[in-house]
């Protein structure tokens, strides 16, 4: 098994957040959890858990938009939670739980 910690919208090559909407912040946390998983030799198909932690619930449509590309068939299970704020003011950060083979 997996445990990805919570990833932000962070570049990993510049070490500074994405600048831009939400949809921005959301694509970037989905490349760097595609990065960890690609380091471990996997790959979406095999997280079964995700928790999304927003500062907006009213952002959840389009972080949904932008995560419902990664996982076209078979989506793993899922929570969605509003929280007060996130590292260095981001308005979305995301975990997720994958099992290898």
């Amino acid at each position: 098994m997996l445990f990805i910690s919570g990833q932000i919208p962070l570049d990993p090559e510049s070490g500074k957040m994405v600048e831009g909407d939400i949809k921005a912040q959301t694509t970037r946390v989905m490349a760097n959890l595609e990065g960890v998983l690609k380091a471990a030799k996997m790959n979406f198909s095999q997280v079964a858990k995700t928790t999304i932690y927003l500062i907006d619930m009213e952002d959840f449509a389009a972080v949904n938009e932008v995560y419902g590309q990664y996982f076209p068939k078979n989506p793993p299970a899922r929570a969605t939670v509003a929280v007060r704020g996130l590292p260095l003011g981001v308005r979305v950060e995301m975990d997720m739980v994958a099992v290898g083979e």
